[in-house]
């Protein structure tokens, strides 16, 4: 074990040094360190130092650690904390960066990629690998190489030519020769006058190159300025033609900057407009219920079973357009109607031989639920979701085109950024609605984009904007402003003045480690995602929010003389659904039109109502009588309704009154259904008896199909359902971050390991133990120790080879030997177990600190 007084050698000594919490916050901010849970310390520093681990925890530092991460790939290694502050904060200082740049190595500290004292701070070896400066990766500080890199393939000549040039006494050697003009060039009064005396030409080339690309082209026979900076080392060659700027003759022209605009703090959030909470509540509800009403005539459009599902998955274009059109809203919003339904569960494909898209059974259970429960539902499934409706329309990397319900949709970052997002809206204050552009530089200050290849597809700025605009539809914000009930479904602390509270964090059991990180970044809320039970408890608070502003169901219309009715709100279910089969939707809104025509009369006569019951049930639900153009229409369509029937013959058509088939067959528009007299009152066709019915009801017929024993057949809406679905999981965005109880755990056990691994040990017998190897010992010595053990109480290290033959060393503290067992305190799983001496390899004792 390291003295806690000497400085740390390695990643795993800085690791050994820390205590359990600052060890929580380390595998909370990089949870792929604990997937699985290492054996010990050691483990956990290599795994911290891998490639993709590193990028992942790189991938997620702010604008500002990353900065300072960058920094430190420049500076010397081990730099102490002044010299990367110089580098920050350049010459002159930055009272903005000095005050901030604890915050930043802290958080770089925390998440194992820095480790050392202030006087030795050390970039982990992949992060420098990763950020410094190389001709194939350049540095995002616009940094090249160092006097020593670029001059490590020249000539000794050559570097002696190019120090007396500078003015410097030649050296011996040329490596004190490197070091002369790295002095130099680090020298700010001496580099001054150097640059002085260089021509106003020479000046303009440097100032090119200052901020980076530090390399330049150049021709085989350089022009005069550009000679007068290569023989003094100002541009050093690297190919044939190609000359680079030293990093150190950089940093003089940048007054010791490592960036040209360091970031310390986040850019704020602008407001665009301020609206009473009232008025931000109320809107949002209006569009919650548009929700709710839109989600159903989606899934009601496609009670008979949906469009089909494409071969290779999802909806066509085609069925999206009529889909769109059925809505009536533009195809985008479309797919984030249907995404969201599926997202929800209501859902999906019905699995049949000719595969369609189908309501699942839980979409019956969805709508039986009250209205403020239903949204909730939408909005949980929304903000946790990570498939991505704004894809749809785009290219995947294969140059294949994504449709809605398909595959290609899931962005595992989604959540995140929804979630961050209206977090970045929960800070402000109540009422106020954000600068789209001023919530996207936030976030990009939050996560910067590392590399061209990320700036072309900036897919977290796409995803923010898709946000703000589906939060709007979904009714979550209102005018832009995120609402109450919005800010329930977060999880946040209700605004000031609001009589709802938001819902508790419950602790798990064992819940002894800290949640939130020690150092977040200024200004940010400290609101983390919920965990599932979390994230239900705040959807119910979201959902009893909503409800008051949610309008009554209505049991009653007025019926207007141009044969129409208005739903001067929403309506009751059972009238609804009644009326939606007696008349045809005519306009949306906030009161709904409905219009009676004859196909819709004889929709409802096909359902089998009855005149009668039609008059009783307008004369019941009306608040106005019965126009009389209505009575007029529901008895003339119901006087001719059956009076015409159609069979099977392929098909036919019987009437008691001659008359009218007479004028049926001497109607021209009867010639493409081939029909002919068997008798009197029956005529015949090949066609089969929908298209027979569908041709006479288009010449203006209202003819009924009748069964094989001449009964009337009532046709009613078959509603198509899917065998029992789930939800879509959402795909992760790595492991997800591990819980206080598997911290607690994870921890104890790496603790365990690194005991085992690293407490000394005494050999025993004739077998040395040496470092990393199991011991060694015979039954009998192996007995001994452990029988001495019991009695001195004394703490001995084994060798073990379970069942499977995977061999472990373990720290125990034998209890009792008997019957070929022992029976010992394992500190390396922190319980009592019983181990078979057979398969203890050896055992030594530890040696005294």
């Amino acid at each position: 074990m390291s003295n806690p007084a000497t400085p740390p050698r390695s990643l795993a000594e800085a690791l050994r040094a820390r205590d359990d919490i600052s060890l929580a916050v380390l595998l909370r901010a990089r949870p792929d360190l604990i997937t699985p849970v290492p054996t010990d310390l050691t483990q956990l520093a290599t795994r911290a130092g891998t490639r993709a681990s590193v990028l992942r925890a790189l991938e997620r530092l702010d604008r500002f650690a990353l900065q300072s991460a960058e920094a430190l790939a420049v500076a010397g290694d081990p730099a102490s904390y002044q010299e990367l502050l110089g580098l920050m904060a350049g010459d002159g200082g930055d009272p903005a960066v000095a005050g901030e740049l604890p915050r930043a190595v802290a958080v770089l500290r925390d998440q194992a990629l820095v480790w050392g004292d202030d006087d030795r701070l050390r970039l982990v070896r992949t992060a420098r690998e990763v950020l410094a400066p190389s001709p194939q990766h350049p540095s995002p500080t616009g940094l090249g190489p160092t006097v020593r890199e670029a001059t490590s393939g020249m000539s000794p000549g050559r570097v002696q030519e190019i120090v007396a040039a500078a003015g410097l006494p030649s050296t011996h050697d040329p490596v004190s020769a490197v070091d002369a003009l790295t002095g130099l060039f680090g020298h700010r009064r001496k580099m001054a006058k150097l640059l002085a005396a260089a021509p106003a030409e020479s000046r303009e080339v440097l100032s090119r190159l200052v901020w980076g690309p530090p390399y330049g082209q150049i021709t085989p026979e350089p022009a005069a300025h550009l000679r007068w900076l290569l023989d003094r080392g100002l541009l050093l060659p690297t190919a044939p033609g190609t000359v680079v700027l030293p990093r150190e003759v950089a940093l003089h022209l940048r007054e010791g900057r490592a960036h040209q605009e360091p970031e310390p703090v986040p850019p704020a959030v602008e407001p665009t407009a301020v609206h009473r909470p009232q008025v931000v509540d109320a809107t949002a509800a209006g569009q919650a219920y548009t929700t709710l009403a839109t989600v159903e005539e989606l899934l009601k459009d496609w009670d008979e079973g949906g469009p089909a599902v494409l071969r290779a998955g999802g909806l066509s274009v085609r069925d999206l357009k009529r889909t769109a059109v059925a809505l009536d809203v533009p195809e985008p919003i479309a797919a984030f109607w249907v995404e969201l339904a599926y997202a929800a569960g209501l859902l999906a494909s019905d699995g049949e031989a000719d595969e369609r898209f189908a309501a699942t059974p839980a979409y019956d259970e969805w709508l039986n639920r009250p209205p403020a429960e239903r949204w909730a539902q939408l909005a949980e499934a929304w903000l946790t979701a990570t498939r991505t409706s704004g894809l749809v329309g785009g290219r995947d990397a294969k140059d294949r085109a994504l449709s809605a319900l398909g595959p290609g949709l899931d962005r595992s970052a989604a959540p995140e950024v929804r979630h961050r997002v209206l977090t970045l809206l929960a800070a402000l204050p109540e009422g106020t609605a954000p600068a789209a552009d001023s919530v996207l530089a936030r976030l990009r200050w939050e996560r910067p984009l590392r590399g061209p290849q990320q700036r072309d597809d900036d897919l977290r700025g796409r995803l923010a904007r898709w946000t703000l605009s589906e939060a709007e539809l979904l009714g979550v914000t209102g005018r832009g402003a995120l609402s109450a009930h919005g800010r329930a479904l977060l999880g946040a602390p209700a605004a000031s003045g609001s009589k709802a509270a938001s819902p508790a964090r419950s602790a798990g059991p064992g819940d002894k480690l800290p949640v939130h990180h020690h150092h977040p970044a200024p200004g940010l809320p400290a609101l983390a995602p919920l965990s599932p039970p979390e994230q239900a408890l705040a959807t119910a608070t979201a959902g009893r929010l909503l409800a008051p502003l949610l309008p009554e169901p209505l049991d009653h219309v007025l019926l207007q003389a141009d044969l129409t009715a208005v739903a001067p709100g929403p309506l009751r279910r059972p009238l609804a659904d009644a009326l939606g089969v007696l008349a045809d939707v005519e306009s949306k809104g906030g009161a709904t039109v409905y219009r009676f025509t004859p196909a819709s009369v004889r929709r409802a006569l096909d359902a089998g109502r009855t005149a009668s019951d039609l008059h009783a049930f307008l004369t019941e639900h009306s608040r106005t009588p019965v126009p009389q153009p209505l009575a007029y229409l529901i008895d003339d369509v119901a006087r001719r309704h059956g009076h015409l029937r159609v069979g099977a013959a392929s098909a036919y058509v019987r009437c008691d009154d001659d008359s009218v088939l007479n004028e049926i067959m001497a109607d021209k528009r009867a010639s493409g259904l081939r029909l002919r007299r068997l008798a009197p009152t029956v005529l015949a066709t090949q066609a089969d008896p929908a298209a027979l019915l569908e041709g006479l009801r288009a010449m203006g017929y209202a003819p009924a199909a009748e069964s094989a024993e001449g009964d009337v057949l009532i046709t009613r809406a078959h509603a198509h359902r899917t065998p029992p679905r789930t939800a879509p999981e959402p795909v992760p965005d790595g492991p997800p971050p591990p819980d206080a109880t598997l911290l607690t755990a994870a921890i104890r056990a790496i603790r365990a390991g690194d005991l085992a691994a690293t407490t000394p040990r005494k050999s025993t017998g004739s077998t040395a133990v040496k470092g990393g190897e199991l011991p060694r010992t015979t039954p009998a010595e192996t007995l001994a120790t452990m029988q001495a053990a019991v009695l001195t109480g004394d703490t001995v290290w084994i060798g073990y080879v379970n069942a499977e033959g995977t061999a472990t060393q373990r720290v125990i503290a034998p209890v009792r030997v008997e019957g070929g067992f022992v029976t010992a305190y394992d500190h390396t799983a922190d319980e009592v177990r019983t181990y078979p001496l057979h398969r203890v390899t050896g055992v030594a004792e530890l040696a005294e600190d």
